[in-house]
């Protein structure tokens, strides 16, 4: 659309010199309160706007989409994952949906290790310990964890998220595997010193860790199920900072609960913010919310992106981070 200036709904609160940009730049309508917009008021954005701003907090399915108006051209999703938009729909509307790859890949990748030498270093317990009153001081046999320099970490999915992990977990000196949908070429599994495993109930059974690093499609829903999880060695840990849906919470929570598995470091769960109690009354269990990607860094990028989406589709190009079928 050259030459005009688009109106552009923002569905949540982002960084303040984000906001401030898009001021200079559009027509925009910003939210007030760090609230998710409710199934009204986003209807009432996708009928009136030329571009929405959605977040991960943002069900826009094929009812929605069904409301919008002629004008909504463009849904610049602001993060990486577009499990929660129907783009399928939206592109047979003739709106187009970016999103902002690659820009959380290093935060990612540090709270994966940061989960990893969190649980098996029994890092929470230690913190609840130590600020509690209880503490009697140092013992040779208090809080004893494992070593990960030697452990066999297993990734599933290679994607940017899944090799940036392999990168660091090398320096730590563990031993890198991982599944993937498609096998990596040869040169970057050499650069990573990673193992391809065909089979992943082979590379579940036989790994120390379990990195989860693969978006939720239809296909990796609950692909970590209760009978998967069964293959895991007892002393064998998992990771998730991926989406929630693709371990079962459930099934999860009552094999850690049994200590048929020895821990799990999560910052992504099945239902969103609706943990399931009994998972977060484990010792053996470290929950976070949601926050493998908070860097200010990392959170202005994506904004810095979502704006560069826009100005390209206003100018009448295509948007550089446009999600086509081959992506999903």
């Amino acid at each position: 659309m050259p030459g005009k200036q688009l109106s552009v709904v923002v569905t949540r609160r982002l960084p303040e010199a984000v906001e401030a940009r898009m001021q200079e730049l559009f027509d925009v309508t910003l939210r007030n309160d760090d609230t998710p917009m409710t199934r009204e008021e986003l209807a009432a954005a996708v009928a009136d706007a030329d571009v929405l701003v959605s977040t991960i907090t943002d069900h826009i399915d094929a009812s929605l989409l069904a409301r919008a108006g002629d004008r909504l051209k463009l849904i610049a999703n602001y993060g990486a994952g577009v499990d929660h938009i129907d783009v399928a729909t939206a592109r047979e509307r003739g709106i187009h949906v970016s999103n902002t790859p690659g820009v959380t890949t290093e935060d990612t990748a540090d709270v994966v290790m940061a989960l990893i030498l969190g649980v098996t270093r029994r890092l929470a317990e230690g913190l609840r310990i130590a600020q509690s009153s209880d503490w009697q001081g140092w013992s040779p046999t208090a809080m004893m964890g494992g070593r990960i320099r030697g452990r066999r970490l297993g990734i599933l999915g290679m994607g940017r998220i899944g090799q940036a992990v392999a990168r660091r977990a090398s320096v730590f000196g563990m031993e890198v595997n991982y599944h993937n949908r498609k096998r990596l070429r040869p040169e970057i599994e050499e650069q990573l010193n990673a193992t391809y495993w065909e089979s992943l109930d082979q590379m579940v059974a036989h790994m120390d860790v379990i990195s989860v690093n693969c978006p939720h499609t239809p296909s990796t829903y609950h692909l970590m199920n209760a009978r998967r999880l069964k293959l895991m060695k007892p002393e064998a840990v998992i990771v998730n900072t991926s989406r929630g849906e693709v371990i079962d919470e459930n099934a999860l929570t009552r094999m850690l609960r049994a200590n048929e598995i020895a821990g799990a470091g999560l910052d992504v769960f099945e239902h969103g913010n609706q943990i399931n109690p009994r998972l977060k009354q484990l010792s053996n269990a470290i929950l976070l919310p949601h926050m493998s990607s908070a860097t200010v860094e990392g959170r202005v990028e994506m904004g810095e992106k979502v704006i560069l989406n826009i100005q390209t589709y206003a100018d009448g190009h295509r948007p550089p981070d446009l999600v086509v079928p081959a992506m999903l």
